[in-house]
């Protein structure tokens, strides 16, 4: 199979373009820089610039684009935020849509889109938005994937939780500060943090892309859903060391803003339609995404 690939250098595309390549399947990367080669392609979402007929040429069209929500969130790189999205989105759809033979279109979008501060309601696919300013990217993002369904291509949002991996993310972040003994809960550790190892994320989106009964939303998140405290445990426990401090959720909030949803919320999102599709989990705890994830 032929698949083009935008946002193919992040840590999920990576993954993504290896794991294909190394089952022989043939992967062009989109770049915004003079191609380095025939597995390159030019292109810039922002002007909705894109070669046409390398998409129509394609199976499967995955979008993974977008600036990193993690830097502060000051009223330009907020925009940033959004417009690096909806822009990628809209300009791989509207080529999806154009294309003679429709590839399939699997658009990245975050669990965000259920908001942040649900308490232990679990979350499926068929749960109401949540509010607040990455539901409202995530709802934004997955609109402009309709041009594609629209025009009768296959689609796939996919609804990804926090992927933990050594090698980035916000493991890589964690990892110096855990080892040196100073790892904590926030606040009193009780909020849901949905996550999933890379190697499933990799799995989950090659059986959407290769399985044509398979469309519309998915969350792509570990089946069970583990607490802040629960996290903190299982990765010092993995490191050998201990975890008994706690940041404060009221100072934290303080220092991170509307930032700080993002460790004091609470989001227990399942992976309904996989698991109702018969996907299987080589992960599906935090003791085993931890596993996975340190190698």
């Amino acid at each position: 199979m032929k698949y083009v690939i935008g946002g193919a250098s992040g840590l999920t595309g990576t993954a993504l373009c290896n794991e294909l390549r190394s089952n022989g399947h043939d992967v062009v990367a989109l770049v915004r820089r003079d191609p380095r080669g025939p597995d390159e392609s030019r292109w810039d979402p922002y002007p909705g610039s894109v070669d046409h007929e390398l998409i129509g040429s394609a199976d499967v069209v995955v979008n993974l684009s977008g600036a990193d929500p993690r830097r502060p969130w000051t009223p330009a790189y907020k925009r940033r935020i959004l417009d690096s999205r909806v822009s990628a989105t809209r300009t791989l759809a509207r080529a999806v849509a154009a294309a003679t033979t429709k590839p399939v279109f699997l658009s990245a979008s975050g669990s965000t889109v259920y908001g942040a501060e649900r308490g232990p309601e679990v979350l499926t696919e068929t749960s109401r938005a949540g509010s607040g300013f990455l539901s409202s990217v995530a709802h934004q993002w997955e609109e402009e994937a309709s041009a594609a369904a629209d025009a009768g291509a296959r689609v796939c949002l996919l609804r990804t939780t926090a992927i933990l991996d050594r090698s980035g993310g916000l493991l890589q972040l964690m990892l110096p500060v855990f080892r040196l003994g100073l790892g904590a809960k926030f606040g009193d550790g009780s909020q849901y943090f949905s996550c999933l190892s890379l190697r499933d994320w990799v799995a989950a989106v090659i059986r959407l892309a290769e399985d044509d009964s398979m469309q519309g939303a998915y969350n792509l998140a570990c089946p069970q859903t583990p607490t802040n405290a629960e996290l903190t445990r299982e990765l010092a426990r993995r490191l050998h060391r201990p975890a008994v401090l706690r940041a404060p959720a009221t100072p934290m909030r303080w220092v991170l803003g509307e930032q700080a949803v993002a460790v004091l919320g609470s989001s227990r999102v399942r992976p309904a339609r996989l698991l109702d599709a018969g996907f299987e989990f080589r992960d599906p705890d935090i003791g085993s995404v931890l596993d996975a994830a340190l190698g």
